[in-house]
């Protein structure tokens, strides 16, 4: 019997690794001489790079690279040297978990650390470069990451744009005379599951701008802010990508990597998918037990139970979820791949409870999944 272990990771509680294993301990209680695959994973936003450096062998990286809030962060990431592909979680460097809740601040944090940690990867020898783009603190069009790779902002005074979004607004003259030539010979992917314009009531100030510390005011301000670099870059680059899909991911630096980088948005979970092979390792399976933190009706926008199942579905291979949580709306799963769905506590417990007992409960969880496939005559 072949099983296909591919969770993602359970905000604050165990990597996607770290998940696989604790179900695969499970399993073998009920079927110790099952085939275990581990397959973690993840859907472009934090833990991208742990869960394919476990199932691609990589190396771990770090760089000392400019915070959000402009003080020294040490963020890593991944390199696959066979490939030549660099993995690059923008949170590392620009995420909102570097911010303490009452330092956010959407008009001036930015993404300059990405840019950094980008020039890392151009300085490894990238010739594939991988922006997993969920979790910014930042609302800045990617104007940092663009600025420590080149890209020069100016006033109407000639003088270099302050960081942050708000500095945008008086955006007069973009210069490319000092852009890093390496970015044109390297391929780049977004990988993430957000696919907002970048202005616009949908955009990326108005829909993320409120959970970074911007007030209503700020928010209107940020979004004209962002149209005008949007103007300046559309004149600059000959194309303009700000109502694109996606332009408006990670406060606009999905739309700095499609303008600047010509980036390819994808779904997240489907990039992680590719380069840990769970395609080829879910074909002739008999199962495949994937899970998430929360599983409910946001799980249809890309998460990594709905890839996974999509995935197993082609294969006609059953797919069971196990989840911290269910919410509302999980059942929607149903018609999309998933055959059974299980929460992780056993009765009545706190969130804190379920975060340090979560090894032991996913454990136990996948034995009762197995006892159960096994008592209706499946193995």
């Amino acid at each position: 019997m072949k099983i296909i272990i591919a969770p993602d990771s359970f905000k604050d509680s165990l990597s996607a690794e770290g998940v696989a294993q604790a179900i695969a301990e499970g399993l073998a209680q009920v079927w110790p001489d099952a085939e275990l695959v581990q397959c973690p994973m993840a859907d472009g936003g934090e833990g991208t790079v742990d869960a394919v450096l476990a199932a691609c062998k990589g190396q771990l990286r770090h760089h000392v690279v400019r915070g959000p809030l402009g003080t020294a962060v040490e963020a890593h990431w991944g390199w696959l040297a066979d490939s030549h592909t660099a993995i690059i979680e923008m949170a590392e460097a620009s995420g909102l978990q570097l911010v303490p809740p009452g330092q956010r601040d959407a008009c001036t944090t930015t993404t300059h650390g990405t840019g950094e940690l980008i020039r890392a990867a151009l300085d490894a020898g990238a010739e594939r470069i991988i922006l997993a783009i969920g979790g910014s603190a930042t609302n800045d069009g990617g104007a940092g990451a663009m600025q420590a790779l080149g890209v020069q902002l100016f006033d109407a005074e000639d003088q270099p744009l302050a960081p942050g979004g708000l500095a945008l607004a008086r955006l007069a003259r973009i210069s490319l005379e000092h852009l890093d030539p390496r970015l044109a010979q390297v391929r780049f992917e977004i990988a993430a599951d957000v696919n907002n314009p970048l202005c616009g009531p949908h955009g990326a100030s108005a829909i993320f701008g409120p959970q970074k510390g911007a007030n209503p005011e700020q928010v209107q301000q940020l979004d004209a802010a962002l149209g005008r670099f949007a103007d300046h870059c559309a004149n600059m680059l000959s194309k303009d990508v700000r109502d694109e899909p996606g332009s408006g991911a990670a406060g606009g630096l999905g739309f700095a990597a499609k303008a600047f980088f010509g980036a390819q948005f994808r779904a997240g979970v489907e990039v992680v998918a590719e380069l840990v092979g769970l395609d080829a390792a879910v074909r002739g399976a008999d199962l495949v037990i994937t899970g998430e933190g929360r599983f409910d009706a946001q799980t249809l926008r890309g998460k990594t139970p709905f890839g996974v199942a999509r995935i197993a579905r082609q294969h006609k291979v059953p797919v069971i979820v196990i989840a911290g949580t269910l919410g509302d709306g999980y059942e929607q799963m149903y018609a999309h791949g998933v055959d059974a769905a299980f929460a992780l506590p056993s009765g009545p417990m706190t969130l804190e409870q379920a975060c340090a007992e979560a090894p032991r409960l996913l454990s136990e969880r996948a034995a009762d999944v197995a006892r159960l496939w096994r008592t209706a005559g499946k193995h």
